[in-house]
């Protein structure tokens, strides 16, 4: 008898586990917002201001890297028509700003499982290494080295599109598209090395970039959208993937 009672006590209590380790609870500093609020974008709004202060570091729980620098480990842009055809390759690339963006809508349509974010960005500076060969509004290009560029006024548009799938009959959002379009206000932009090392080639070619900044960056924006996109997408998805819906956006 006592036996059973010892299994039976097991049973409740292995099964105990099984269901604190398949739902996990939100940290306490995770803003809960339900789907019956009338104000659903302002609430989730106020829920990522909150946690904006814990980007510098990072949310390990969350699966949120540190933001301070943002570390990419490489973009590669293949771009091979039009006014900038360019194979380049960017490694080991930091950027410091993220953490400083500031929310200025957010509009939510769960009937479509849909959400549209539009964010202003002070300032980015990205540090990188970067190998690239082409031509750049038909002027050659070429170089192994640093770059650093500085952007400025940042306009984004964020949007996104999930879907509802179910795991260990737990129903979770999973992020099935996912968009970027930005539009920055002012770059400036510097490589070193271009052209092996040629001094007066360098500077003519990083003073040409420069004035013609904007046109170059219409060029090759779609793609950086593209890069963009497709990491914050894996970033919404590690949270998305380890609490389900119930807990993320309750009734």
């Amino acid at each position: 008898m006592f036996q059973k009672i010892f299994l039976c006590i097991t049973f409740i209590q292995l099964s105990l586990l099984e269901i604190t380790i398949s739902t996990p609870k939100l940290p306490t500093y995770f803003k809960i917002c339900h789907k019956s609020d009338p104000d659903l974008g302002k609430c989730i709004k106020r829920s990522v201001e909150e946690l904006r202060p814990l980007l510098t570091k990072g949310i390990p729980e969350l699966n949120i890297p540190s933001c301070e620098p943002l570390c990419i480990p490489e973009v590669v842009i293949d771009q091979g028509t039009g006014s900038v055809a360019l194979k380049s390759v960017y490694k080991d690339i930091k950027v410091y700003g993220p953490s400083k963006f500031v929310i200025k809508q957010i509009k939510v349509d769960l009937e479509k499982n849909k959400m549209r974010m539009k964010v202003w960005l002070p300032h980015l500076e990205v540090i990188c290494t970067y190998t690239m060969d082409g031509k750049i509004l038909m002027m050659p290009i070429s170089g192994t080295g640093l770059s650093r560029a500085n952007y400025s006024d940042i306009e984004a548009t964020v949007t996104l599109r999930t879907e509802k799938i179910k795991k260990d009959g737990e129903l979770y959002y999973n992020v099935k598209d996912f968009y970027v379009n930005f539009d920055i206000g002012h770059a400036q932009i510097f490589f070193e090395d271009l052209f092996n090392g040629d001094k007066d080639l360098g500077e003519a070619m990083n003073l040409f970039i420069n004035d013609n900044w904007k046109q170059v960056a219409n060029e090759i924006k779609p793609v950086l959208e593209d890069h963009i996109a497709a990491i914050f997408k894996k970033f919404a998805n590690k949270i998305f993937h380890k609490y389900p819906i119930k807990t993320i956006l309750p009734e």
